[in-house]
């Protein structure tokens, strides 16, 4: 039986533009920096500002594909391993998000958590919190952030590859455009 919250039914969203978000937030990271480099920062402006209202819920929706892309390779790791994708991942992601109250008001941490735990066991991130109502701005930073230390995660197993998790959705994003 399919659910409501079935990936087939989520809109996929800008992806280009959310992937460009995090990666620029990785960067930061990075290089040790607490913003995004200059240059990169003036590409996400632009790109912000150019969004209008329909651009900004595109943005969202491309970062909960991202989570959903990223918990699936997360968990076919972690299948290759016999390891459970949520004992694996979500301990060490609320673990995280408490360390960075500034990104993660205690009160988004659930549904943070939430996200990746619907991603993880095969259902849209935006069709599951679409049930709880409209997004809050306050959920717009830690939504950002939750894409960013997924794809950290990523980067960390692949042997502290700084890049792969970009690379893993750009050549997703390739073979889709070749079929």
């Amino acid at each position: 039986m399919s659910s409501p919250c079935d990936p087939e039914y989520a809109p996929v969203g800008d992806i280009d533009a959310a992937l460009l978000v995090i990666d620029s937030q990785l960067k930061a990271v990075y290089n040790g920096r607490s913003g995004p480099d200059p240059e990169q920062e003036q590409m996400v402006n632009q790109l912000t500002a150019s969004l209008g209202p329909g651009g900004v819920e595109a943005l969202v929706d491309g970062a909960c594909t991202l989570i959903y892309m990223f918990m699936s390779w997360l968990r076919a790791a972690c299948e290759e391993q016999d390891e459970d994708v949520i004992a694996h991942v979500v301990p060490s992601l609320v673990a995280s998000m408490r360390m960075m109250p500034m990104s993660f008001r205690p009160e988004v941490i659930p549904t943070m958590t939430g996200l990746v735990v619907a991603a993880g066991t095969g259902l849209s991130p935006n069709l599951w919190r679409a049930q709880y109502g409209e997004w809050t701005g306050a959920e717009m930073t830690p939504l950002e952030a939750t894409a960013v230390l997924l794809a950290d995660h990523i980067n960390r197993l692949a042997g502290d590859d700084h890049d792969f998790a970009t690379r893993l959705i750009t050549d997703a994003l390739s073979r889709a455009d070749q079929d």
